[in-house]
């Protein structure tokens, strides 16, 4: 996993602070390896004179991954170089770039001939600052603090990365992260001077100073890391160390790509946005089954306790039945407390709303749902409403939208192919369609029989009562006891069933999956209604809307039902 860091920078650097520069940048690499030792960094840079490029000569120099983002096609790009000196030095650099991403063509260029007018390079410029803002999780500004209104210049972006706002670019950007938290709003400001007349930095700013900006906290200082942010990028590298435990069978064997089409060759994003989904999966399933048989083990646990109290209390027995009691006890408090050390419930959760956000992402992008030429992030909406913690998913969301081919529409063929594995349906026993169906009358079962088990205890309990007082003067002493403490366990064993269901929101869960089935039968409805390529595509990408939504509130959900040890009280 990658820790992907964004440059924007002046053009126009004082020669005699470059140095310095280089040095605060060398500095800022290091800080996030030594914080972060497990995720490999990468630096994101367009490669411009300034900025930009001294950024990607340090990161070179540090063994740092460059990605070369281009707002244009090579030779296009070149033409906006205004010295020899640094055009050699962007090819130079363009050359040593582990990857390179040539954004397409923007909406308004119809024609694709990059017009060379100043108001529309711009906006090509702006184009390129959005990509790297909305794919980085650190933005690196090397910026003087003043505001701009260049469109598309350093000011600009550091002010979308903060506020999702670019002036002169409105009607390209969406306003979906407007008001919600911003998990991906962190900065890293290290003051430079302009060579220009009125090149001093902002007033309270001295050149070389640095400091971490974020749009809820300001500004603080460059060693103080907000701490949010740093619990996110520790989440990246929890990521990263389970995926590392994985072996390449379990990473594997939970693929989205099967009974492939003969005649079609899988993207190598989409191929790589499915790797990930299958390590999300797998990880997923094995922390869920730590959960449920920590859940049992627990509440068996919490039975074999009652028992042991009631035949301690009923009966005149070897004391050795208290300690047992207080063996089991430790037992439980221990088992408790391994789950919650080792995060078991959190990253249960977190893998699955991950794996689940992936393959909308996979399907999304094989069918071309996702506009070839946005270079936004397509993901706004999914968790925007919850903790920044969870900000981590969609910063491995993110790594799977930089490697999507801009400009390249998908082969329409791939559509019908994700209809039938995404959607499904009933009978074919393929997609979430039969999925959700499934699981609603799994559930549906697994509640009736929980249900059942209460009634049954209660009216068990009630008949045991009856007996006794209706029989007692018949009845041992020995059968009396044995009947109260029946009397007495049933109901504990019907209390600690429903305990389970509530843990699991089976009653929750029913609903859920009744309304998501509902949700993809209607939409294998109309997809079928109307062959329409433009059409299936809206209806494929309001399907995953409403997928991404339910993966939100499932977390939510779950997330208030954690293992506690009081199912032991």
């Amino acid at each position: 996993m990658h820790l992907s860091v964004g440059i924007t920078g002046h053009r126009d650097l004082l020669e005699s602070e470059k140095p310095g520069l280089e040095d605060q940048v060398r500095a800022f690499f290091q800080m996030l390896r030594n914080r972060y030792p497990r995720l490999e960094l990468q630096l994101l840079s367009p490669l411009a004179e300034g900025g930009d490029q001294l950024a990607a000569k340090v990161a070179i120099e540090q063994g740092v991954q460059l990605i070369a983002v281009l707002p244009m096609p090579r030779d296009q790009y070149e033409k906006d170089f205004k010295s020899d000196h640094s055009l050699a030095e962007f090819r130079r650099l363009f050359t040593a770039s582990q990857q390179v991403i040539e954004l397409p063509a923007p909406s308004w260029d119809k024609d694709h001939v990059f017009d060379q007018k100043v108001a529309t390079r711009d906006r090509q410029y702006a184009q390129v600052g959005v990509f790297v803002s909305n794919h980085c999780q650190v933005l690196l500004a090397l910026w003087d603090g003043k505001p701009g209104d260049a469109v598309g210049g350093t000011a600009q972006v550091m002010r979308y990365h903060l506020t999702a706002v670019m002036e002169g670019f409105e009607d390209q950007l969406s306003s979906a992260n407007l008001l919600a938290d911003n998990e991906n709003d962190l900065a890293f400001h290290i003051v430079c001077s302009r060579d220009r007349d009125d090149g001093q930095p902002a007033p309270g700013m001295l050149p070389l100073e640095n400091y971490w900006v974020t749009s809820q906290h300001g500004r603080g200082d460059g060693a103080d890391l907000p701490f949010e942010y740093d619990e996110m990028f520790e989440r990246l590298e929890e990521f990263q160390s389970d995926t590392e435990r994985l072996d390449a069978e379990e990473k594997a064997r939970y693929s989205l790509l099967s009974d492939l089409p003969d005649q079609l060759d899988v993207p190598h994003s989409v191929r790589f946005t499915e790797r990930l989904f299958g390590i999300a999966d797998a990880l997923a399933i094995h922390y869920q089954k730590r959960v449920t048989r920590g859940l049992y083990a627990v509440y068996s646990l919490a039975v074999l306790m009652g028992l042991v109290f009631v035949v301690y209390s009923e009966y005149d027995v070897s004391p050795v039945f208290l300690w047992l009691f207080l063996a089991l006890f430790f037992v439980g408090i221990g088992l408790h407390y391994t789950g919650d050390r080792h995060q078991w419930h959190r990253k249960y959760l977190d893998y699955r709303a991950l794996a689940e956000a992936l393959r909308v992402q996979f399907c999304w992008n094989l069918s071309g749902v996702v506009e070839s030429r946005s270079v936004g992030f397509a993901y706004e909406n999914f968790l925007q409403k919850q903790d920044v913690e969870l900000g981590w998913i969609r910063h491995v969301m993110r790594a799977a939208s930089m490697q999507r081919a801009r400009g390249i529409e998908p082969d329409p063929a791939w559509l019908p192919w994700v209809i039938e594995q995404w959607v499904g349906d009933q009978g074919s026993g393929q997609g979430q369609l039969n999925y959700y169906s499934r699981k609603e009358a799994e559930n549906s079962t697994q509640f009736r029989r929980t249900e059942f088990l209460g009634k049954a205890c209660l009216w068990s309990g009630v008949g045991v009562a009856l007996v006794l007082a209706v029989a007692t003067p018949l009845l041992t002493d020995s059968q009396q006891q044995f009947l109260l403490i029946l009397m007495g366990l049933l109901p504990f064993i019907a209390g600690i069933r429903d305990a389970i269901s509530h843990k699991r929101a089976e009653k929750e869960l029913i609903k859920q999956y009744r309304f998501m089935a509902h949700i993809f039968a209607n939409a294998r409805r109309l997809l079928d209604a109307n062959p329409s390529l433009s059409f299936q595509r809206r209806v494929l990408k309001a399907l995953g809307e409403a997928a991404l939504e339910e993966g939100a509130e499932w977390i939510l959900m779950h997330r208030a039902r954690p293992l506690e040890h009081q199912g032991l009280g």
